[in-house]
């Protein structure tokens, strides 16, 4: 059974602790610029929506690239790019409704959320609980994707 990051934003308090410790993760310095975690600061900062990569089960980024640089880690299912395949090209970025997939000027590639193997770091240095690494099944993702496609008028997943 693999986990999903779930994200709380009643509980967060935009200290910015998981985007610092995503930085670190990624590219050994602490520069929110180069995290792919955001957190969005909403009514003059009363409100604050962390967010990052979903792991789509049909990821679209997956499907558009035209190298197949992103691929499935059958360990923690997590969507991964491969820099080493990555040719830059970006329409990933453009497929991803949620933006959370960007390109970095720097490496020449794009960069998301991997759930740093199985361990995020954002979760670590989350001082509240606005960030949690929990069983797949426990997010309630798929109660919302089956009543959103109910009241599409839609056939179920899985039915």
């Amino acid at each position: 059974m693999h986990k999903a990051l779930v994200m709380e934003v009643d509980a967060c308090t935009g200290c910015h602790q998981c985007e610092l410790m995503c930085s670190y993760g990624k590219v050994g310095a602490f520069n929110p610029a180069k995290s792919v975690m955001d957190i969005t600061l909403y009514d003059g900062g009363a409100v604050n929506v962390p967010s990052t990569c979903t792991q789509c089960q049909e990821a679209w980024c997956m499907v558009v690239c035209p190298v197949e640089a992103i691929t499935v880690n059958p360990s923690t299912g997590a969507k991964e790019v491969s820099a080493e395949a990555c040719v830059g090209c970006k329409v990933c970025t453009i497929a991803c409704p949620f933006g959370a997939i960007n390109y970095d000027p720097d490496s020449g590639v794009v960069t998301k959320c991997d759930l740093c193997g199985g361990e995020p770091m954002c979760v670590e240095a989350c001082p509240t609980t606005a960030l949690a690494y929990v069983a797949e099944d426990s997010t309630g993702y798929d109660k919302m994707l089956r009543s959103a496609t109910l009241a599409a008028g839609l056939d179920a997943p899985g039915a």
